[in-house]
């Protein structure tokens, strides 16, 4: 009786057909792991933690999730460092960025509660609603709010993406990584960012626009008067 079944991909049987398989394998390999060394390559020298990062005037927080409307923990935790830069005067203005893509989600609401319960002036939090990825973050952060050097909050396994990006996006950036147990998000974490990098690339290389632009928002420059105070020099 004749069985019917998908059919196996038979290896080479030859010695020359095998190292062809062999090469192939390790050109993918390597072409694979090209878009994340070229992230650390690029970012080299532009990462510090709270303690030693420069003054900055803006800091940039990414979205990274809600849970019943509250930042997750990584949220919570990128919030966190933010706030502790504010209260150490590093920074004057938090630029919170994320997805508000329908009415019952909205990242950077969550995130500006979370950081005027921590302490941060309302006054001083600027909302991006229109940060659905990490290039769209940054581009609008440079083009839309006119933030042309900040301070980069995120993960340790992200900071070094969001800061090759955003220096691509025209954004002097330094990058705090915040430090995470090595759980099964963060081992998913750096998993992600491995086939995120190749889309990070891509970005950096075609540069397409935000999937929303829209006109420029005065926010930043506001809240950076408000800390200034009157009279003080720009």
């Amino acid at each position: 009786m004749r069985r019917f079944g998908v059919s196996r991909p038979r290896l080479p049987r030859t010695r020359a057909g095998q190292r062809r398989l062999v090469r192939a394998v390790v050109a993918v390999c390597v072409l694979a792991l090209l878009p994340a060394t070229w992230l650390r390559l690029t970012t080299d020298g532009r990462l510090r933690n709270a303690a030693d990062v420069p003054r900055t005037e803006v800091a940039v927080v990414f979205g990274a999730g809600l849970w019943d409307g509250e930042p997750s923990p990584y949220l919570a935790h990128r919030l966190d460092a933010a706030a502790e830069l504010y209260r150490a005067g590093r920074i004057e203005v938090v630029l919170v960025t994320g997805d508000n893509s329908r009415e019952d989600y909205d990242e950077p609401d969550a995130m500006r509660g979370y950081l005027t319960r921590h302490g941060v002036p309302d006054a001083r939090i600027v909302s991006d609603y229109a940060g659905f990825d990490t290039w769209d973050s940054c581009v609008r952060a440079k083009r839309i709010f006119g933030v042309d050097r900040a301070v980069l909050i995120s993960q340790g396994f992200h900071i070094r993406r969001a800061v090759a990006l955003c220096e691509t996006a025209g954004v002097s950036s330094y990058g705090v990584g915040v430090d995470e147990p090595h759980d099964a998000t963060w081992y998913y974490g750096g998993v992600r960012e491995v086939l995120a990098a190749g889309k990070a690339a891509t970005d950096a290389v075609f540069r397409p626009d935000p999937h929303f632009l829209g006109p420029e928002e005065p926010g930043v420059e506001r809240a950076l008067t408000e800390a200034r105070g009157p009279g003080m020099p720009d």
